[in-house]
């Protein structure tokens, strides 16, 4: 458990330029990456910031705004970043962004994005207060703001379902 004034920087907890070099294992029968393993390396690097800036055990509670905005394919190489975007409680919210980059003509080009919410957790499975984030330079705070939006648009959503259940 944290302390009241325990706080991060953004940038202290922040993955930059995490690259996974693609494999034939990797493609689909088309020859570009499984969106599923683009998300499944995202999950896990946004869980390492997650544990990064709280120092405790985190989980995956939720993902959302998944965008594949372009296919990464073989001789490329995914560049992961990924950062805090904002702490409520005992979830915060992760951004990350990745590139394929082809390290041979240095084309560069902007393939995923998705938010993902982690919760921490304490030895018995508890959610547990996690440090606030303090966002630094103009774009941190800008995110900052955005996840205070996404997070309303989530309890909302989440309030409309469970609403509909008990009709």
């Amino acid at each position: 458990m944290c302390e009241q004034n325990d706080s991060r920087r953004i940038t202290e907890s922040a993955v930059d330029n995490f690259p996974y070099q693609i494999f034939h294992n990797d493609l689909n029968a088309i020859e570009t990456v499984f969106g599923g393993r683009v998300l499944e390396i995202a999950d896990r690097l946004a869980g390492i910031v997650a544990q990064k800036h709280s120092n405790l055990v985190c989980v995956t509670l939720l993902v959302d705004s998944i965008r594949f905005l372009a296919p990464a394919r073989r001789g490329e190489t995914l560049v992961f970043k990924s950062s805090v975007n904002r702490v409520w409680g005992s979830s915060m919210e992760i951004g990350i962004k990745v590139f394929a980059t082809n390290l041979l003509t240095d084309e560069n080009r902007h393939v995923f994005s998705a938010y993902f919410t982690f919760v921490a957790v304490d030895n018995s499975g508890k959610p547990t207060k996690i440090r606030q984030a303090i966002p630094e330079t103009e774009d941190e705070k800008r995110r900052y703001k955005e996840a205070d939006i996404r997070r309303s648009n989530r309890l909302r959503v989440t309030q409309e379902i469970k609403g509909s259940r008990s009709q």
